[in-house]
């Protein structure tokens, strides 16, 4: 058994939480901390083993931080339910629980997948990410929309892969794309950055050059061209919706 606490945040989870889980095989404890879900997540979370706590939805980074803080165990695996453990990566951290740790965090590497293939290139390229992290030595920052574990001293790296499947399909794409639009703009909005009217139409094509170009999204045939696209939608929607946001927010607070 891994002494670590498996730490999972969820919504409406119920047809993913148990490949996450069993992909870790055995720990001292696995806690869910779920936000209403209402499909059933949290009946089959409980019946696979996991301490479930039913809260709130304060965004992404502090619900994370929520999991660190009530974690029962010194060593914290964070995972999203939509990630699943190679079996090389399962076995490179039962190694590394055999000896002393050299750092206070490790990092994976995640490697992202489409319509049931793995992604190569573009902005959805494998990237290494911090994910286990000793109790107290690390925490999520970025506020309500892309978090990073952030961690003291130095991290290490993990042999094998973090299996990641964002999306289930195009029509889920679009949805989450619709989301974290509105993230975006309830973000910038909050600072004070400003969208112009070139924003939804420049940066889409700016972002598509980028991800399939510069950041070889070719090298996915198809698959690629249709990521870089769908992705330089998403750019375009997000700057829309918050040039909406600032004019609506002008219109009812105009300027003396």
């Amino acid at each position: 058994m891994l002494p670590l606490t498996l730490a999972i945040i969820t919504r409406d989870e119920v047809a993913r939480i148990a490949h996450v889980i069993s992909s870790v095989g055995s720990v001292a404890e696995i806690l869910v901390l779920d936000s209403g879900s209402m499909d059933g997540t949290v009946e089959r979370a409980r019946a696979l083993g996991a301490r479930v706590e039913v809260v709130d939805w304060p965004g992404y980074g502090a619900q994370k931080n929520r999991a660190l803080d009530r974690a029962e165990q010194q060593w914290v695996l964070s995972l999203d339910a939509d990630e699943v453990l190679s079996a090389e990566l399962l076995e490179s951290i039962r190694e590394l629980f055999k000896g002393p740790m050299a750092h206070n965090a490790y990092a994976v590497r995640r490697r992202n997948h489409w319509r049931g293939r793995p992604v190569r290139g573009g902005v959805y390229a494998p990237a290494w990410k911090t994910r286990l992290v000793r109790k107290g030595r690390g925490r999520w920052v970025g506020g309500i929309l892309h978090e990073t574990l952030e961690t003291e001293g130095s991290v290490g790296r993990l042999v094998g892969l973090l299996e990641h499947t964002p999306y289930r399909d195009r029509e889920d794409y679009r949805q989450t794309a619709a989301e974290y639009a509105h993230l975006f703009a309830k973000k910038n909005l909050a600072n004070g950055r400003r969208a112009h009217l070139w924003d939804g139409s420049i940066r889409p094509i700016l972002h598509f050059v980028k991800a399939f170009l510069l950041k070889a999204g070719f090298l996915d045939g198809k698959a690629g061209w249709e990521l870089a696209r769908l992705e330089a939608g998403a750019v375009g929607l997000k700057w829309r919706v918050l040039r909406t946001a600032q004019l609506c927010q002008d219109t009812a607070n105009p300027k003396e």
